[in-house]
């Protein structure tokens, strides 16, 4: 796989457990390995600088309480990665890249009608809420119940306090198997945090509350050629029948299925990391050079 080209800077928005799991992503994409953690005094919770390349974190979703516990919706995460890109990158010269995944991949598409970015790429995206999907109706009463959430949250919490050598053995066991042992680490140790738990479930319950039951068709057929999805082949958060009726409503959209059997975990995988790293490396270079004058 060739580098990405250092002409185009690419800003992803991930989502899935911690920021931390897309290391293998990262060095997929043959970025530099000296890594530069900052606090832009912005609320971010995580800022990665790879030679240009930025990966941004939700707020309040890492080790660290740096929020005292305050909660953060989805509109708030949202204008949390737009501020960044309006205090940060500003006076970039270089075209932008936005990748998102899962709920990710719909913070790119808000954050694409508001900024100078030249390309979307939409990994097993989250884009409208499944009403066919007994998981996402599960999760959207749980995250619903305050009482219920903090209790989840506590339960979390106690987990995580237990010695490390526990904590892993509990995750591999129940939601982990085919989790690289870095995943499973970073999920015992940074996610099992009362507030990271709070903040994910609270999250969750205003994506419910906030996102539509079909994308927004008008905005995605005016960047058709600017805007890639990549869907799972078994992904009720980004199921098969919402790609048909992206290549029914927009046409000419660029939009795949991924057939190599990943899930929509894929970053909890060395594997899964490294083959999405290069489908996305892949789409930015044979579908940027034509925007790049945009």
């Amino acid at each position: 796989m060739s580098c990405l080209s250092q002409e185009t800077r690419e800003l992803s928005h991930f989502t899935l457990i911690f920021w931390s799991h897309y290391m293998s992503y990262w060095e997929g994409l043959h970025l530099s390995q000296k890594l530069e953690l900052n606090d832009h005094g912005i609320g971010a919770d995580c800022f990665l600088l790879f030679n240009g390349y930025e990966a941004i974190g939700h707020i309040a979703h890492t080790d660290k309480n740096w929020e005292s516990g305050r909660l953060f919706s989805l509109q708030e995460q949202i204008n949390h990665t737009i501020s960044f890109i309006e205090q940060e990158l500003q006076d970039v010269k270089v075209p932008i890249v936005l990748v998102g995944h899962s709920i990710g991949a719909y913070i790119a598409l808000e954050i694409f009608k508001r900024s100078k970015a030249i390309y979307c790429i939409g990994l097993y995206p989250f884009l409208a809420v499944n009403t066919a999907s007994s998981t996402q109706s599960f999760i959207k009463r749980i995250s619903a119940s305050r009482a219920i959430c903090a209790a989840i949250s506590s339960l979390g919490a106690f987990l995580g306090m237990l010695p490390t050598e526990i904590s892993r053995f509990l995750v591999k066991k129940s939601m982990g198997k085919s989790w690289s042992s870095y995943a499973v680490e970073l999920m015992s140790t940074h996610v099992l945090q009362y507030h990271t738990l709070q903040n994910m479930l609270f999250m969750a319950m205003t994506e419910f509350q906030a996102l539509p039951e079909k994308p927004d068709w008008d905005f995605i057929r005016s960047k058709k050629e600017q805007v890639t999805f990549l869907f799972g082949n078994d992904d009720h958060w980004g199921p098969l029948h919402l790609y048909k009726e992206i290549c029914k409503e927009v046409p000419d959209v660029r939009v795949e299925v991924e057939r190599e059997g990943l899930t929509h975990a894929f970053s909890c995988s060395e594997a899964g990391s490294i083959w999405v790293a290069q489908h996305v490396s892949y789409l930015i270079n044979n579908n940027t050079q034509n925007l790049k004058t945009i």
